[in-house]
């Protein structure tokens, strides 16, 4: 059978490669904490409750093209979940494109995530 912690990342990926900002939140508790370590050249940042969820969504949307996002491994210990990927995405405002390699760390309580850290590194693609 499998984690049902893994089930409920998994889902939240489904929502964020489709663009549903709703399906998106609904998988995070109310009381949810994301931080995002930032890079070189993204900043760094700590969204807190459904809002800031929705929030970090919608700026990720609303501001970049994803061209490709892809989680590669998932490693799963109870209700953790951590997940390496990478994602290549292109800035509307500037045109600039970026890929970055990622850890991204979950906590899964009661079918919802409560925390998300991720550490990732950034790199321009140069044209």
């Amino acid at each position: 059978m499998k984690n049902s912690a893994k089930i409920v990342v998994e889902k939240m990926f489904s929502a964020f490669s489709s663009g549903d900002v709703e399906g998106f939140v609904a998988t995070v508790s109310e009381d949810t904490v994301w931080v995002y370590h930032g890079t070189q050249i993204i900043p760094s940042g700590v969204f807190e409750k459904k809002e800031g969820v929705r929030a970090f969504m919608k700026n990720i949307l609303n501001n970049t093209e994803i061209i490709n996002f892809e989680p590669q491994q998932y490693i799963v210990e109870g209700k953790m979940v951590v997940v390496l990927g990478q994602e290549h995405q292109k800035v509307i405002r500037s045109g600039r494109e970026l890929k970055q390699k990622w850890v991204q760390i979950y906590t899964v309580e009661n079918e919802l995530i409560t925390r998300m850290e991720e550490f990732a590194t950034s790199e321009e693609v140069k044209g």
